[in-house]
């Protein structure tokens, strides 16, 4: 059974920065896509960046330039490096896999908050 724990979210003020981690355990195929996505209150959830198996990345607009995500195979780890947060980047932050284009797992989540 695959199993994704998240950790690294909290309370930081208006361009402090924040590093989460997302460590998967179980049955991880090598072809396979890890993300973050995040549920702000009052919107969808949206995706905010995602490395697949061969290194390509895909981020969201908004958070372009100041976020940076990045994996250890090894560790079936993946990371999310936050710079300059927003208080519009508050919300709960999701750890995603995807195996084989069909299997799909969620992490519990982490909150992220931005507030002075």
């Amino acid at each position: 059974q695959v199993q994704l724990v998240e950790s690294g979210g909290g309370l930081v003020q208006p361009g402090g920065s924040l590093r989460l981690s997302c460590a998967a355990s179980g049955t991880i195929f090598t072809n396979n896509a890890m993300g973050w996505y995040r549920q702000i209150p009052g919107k969808q959830r949206e995706l905010v960046a995602r490395i697949d198996s061969d290194g390509s990345l895909n981020y969201a607009d908004s958070v372009k330039g100041r976020f940076t995500i990045s994996r250890d195979k090894a560790k079936k780890t993946v990371y999310l490096q936050m710079n300059s947060l927003k208080p519009e980047d508050t919300g709960v932050y999701y750890c995603h896999l995807l195996q084989l284009r069909a299997l799909e797992y969620w992490g519990q989540g982490t909150q992220v908050t931005v507030s002075s």
